[in-house]
């Protein structure tokens, strides 16, 4: 990827605005548009075209056209496109990077890594083609019985807005290398990259195979209910969950769905406290605002060290500062919307009020260029109680809540005491300590002194309401085919 002088945020904006379907641009034919706005400015960025169910229909025909002719490409062929879009992501990284910095808020320095992340996964599934493999079963020497890995269809990815273009990138990855037709929708609040990303595509692979259809909950609904959608997956929260499988449950469709999480640091008393300070904030994501799934924004520090660790933390996360996203010197970005401003301002005064102890900002931050953007000061409660709403319930935004512990099973029960299970955080210099803990702990992927990062070939998921299925590695491709079992009888009729 190329790391030149940053573009120009207003020249790389995708021309086009409409829905991609058939490997074309098109009118919605719902005849919406909505404004996407710049969260860190408040300024509009362009009106983008809104799809409903009639779009959605379209789009899905098209889809299936595609499909029948994708699902026939060799498959060491269908890598080789998947390359040659590989490429095109690293080529344009920066562009795209700075798309969804003026798009999303989140810094143009961490979204560079985003459109590096998007580009690996799909090398990465390319590679994997040839792994879609099927077995034989023995039935005696007059019998052939094996079974065969196939695509599913037409494949619907609704994703959310904390990494439009590496989730759009990297997600539309795994179902193409098995010979599906995806149809991105993207988020509601983002999608300028993914419709970006379609005019850098176009012509690459069969009209249909890929497509882009912005919009809101109708489109959403209708994708995750529509008969001819194979598969539905979701990015986003718990309540989108369950709405996207009570749609697919019209034509019971599998789903694949990454959902919330109010995730736990685990700190026991053998660890460095500068270290762990370090790790806490790292682990928050406090780059992007806190908007993270995979957040660890609830940290359990044991009593021997907590002051150690709390006197620490308003030095470690004095890095972050918000700024305008579009700026390569900002290290902290703007909140999506105005209504998620709103939403996380509203548990910030909640944990104020509930009497937990401010050790870090706490506070909107709307000085000079930031007046008019979605800005808040990376948020650090201390002597937080388990009672409190910042204590239980995910905010999906810059606030971390601080718990003291000292009898671990009494901790690791108020850590499995959620509904969610996504990931978790185990500090310690004790082997025995930090297996045990790790096979307690109600989580989908787990760290041992290690916090925030994603390994390709990793499963990443949760569990309980946190999601079902498993992305990054190949059970991800492998959820995209049906097995088919074929037996031969070689006996004659």
């Amino acid at each position: 990827m190329q790391h030149d002088a940053p573009p120009d945020p207003q020249r790389v904006l995708p021309v086009q605005t409409d829905l991609y379907r058939g490997g074309g641009w098109h009118a919605p034919l719902s005849g919406r548009r909505a404004d996407t706005l710049n969260p860190g400015t408040g300024a509009v960025l362009a009106s983008v075209a809104d799809a409903g169910t009639d779009d959605v229909d379209a789009a899905v025909a098209a889809a299936q056209a595609g499909y029948l002719e994708w699902r026939d490409v060799a498959p060491l062929e269908r890598a080789s496109v998947l390359r040659e879009i590989a490429r095109l992501l690293r080529v344009h990284g920066d562009e795209l990077a700075m798309i969804d910095a003026a798009n999303c808020g989140n810094p143009y320095t961490e979204m560079r890594g985003d459109a590096t992340i998007a580009a690996a996964q799909m090398e990465f599934f390319a590679g994997l083609v040839t792994e879609m493999k099927g077995d034989t079963i023995p039935m005696g020497t007059d019998r052939v019985n094996t079974t065969f890995r196939e695509p599913m269809g037409v494949v619907a990815r609704i994703l959310a807005f904390n990494h439009p273009f590496m989730f759009c990138g990297g997600k539309m990855a795994a179902p193409l290398a098995a010979g599906n037709a995806v149809i991105i929708k993207p988020p509601v609040q983002a999608p300028l990259s993914a419709l970006r990303l379609a005019e850098l595509v176009d012509g690459l692979m069969p009209a249909g195979v890929f497509s882009v259809l912005p919009g809101g909950t109708e489109a959403g609904a209708a994708l995750a209910s529509h008969k001819n959608v194979a598969k539905v997956t979701l990015i986003g929260s718990v309540g989108a969950g369950q709405a996207v499988m009570r749609s697919a449950s019209t034509t019971v469709k599998p789903v694949l769905l990454e959902l919330g999480g109010k995730n736990a640091f685990i700190a026991y008393p053998d660890s460095d406290p500068a270290k762990v300070a370090d790790a806490i904030v790292a682990g928050m994501n406090f780059g992007w605002c806190g908007q993270s799934c995979g957040s660890t924004s609830r940290a359990f520090l044991h009593d021997d060290l907590y002051d150690a660790v709390v006197d620490r933390l308003a030095n470690a996360v004095a890095r972050y500062r918000p700024g305008l996203p579009t700026d390569p010197a900002t290290t902290m970005g703007a909140l999506v919307s105005r209504e998620h401003f709103d939403r996380v301002m509203s548990y910030i005064d909640s944990g104020k009020a509930e009497g937990a102890r401010v050790v870090a900002g706490g506070h909107s931050v709307i000085d000079g260029d930031l007046a008019n953007g979605n800005f808040i000061a990376p948020t650090i409660f201390a002597d937080v109680t388990p009672n409190m709403r910042i204590a239980r319930e995910e905010i999906f935004g810059p606030v971390l809540a601080v718990r003291r512990w000292s009898d671990e099973a009494d901790m690791l029960a108020e850590v499995n005491g959620l509904d969610v299970g996504l990931t978790c955080a185990i500090w310690t210099r004790d082997l025995a300590t930090a297996h045990r803990t790790a096979a307690r702990v109600e989580a989908g992927f787990v760290w041992i002194n290690e916090v925030g990062r994603h390994f390709l070939g990793a499963p990443f998921g949760g569990v309980k309401q946190s999601g079902i299925g498993r992305e990054e590695g190949i059970g991800e491709l492998l959820s995209f085919t049906h097995e088919k079992n074929v037996h031969i009888n070689l006996s004659g009729q």
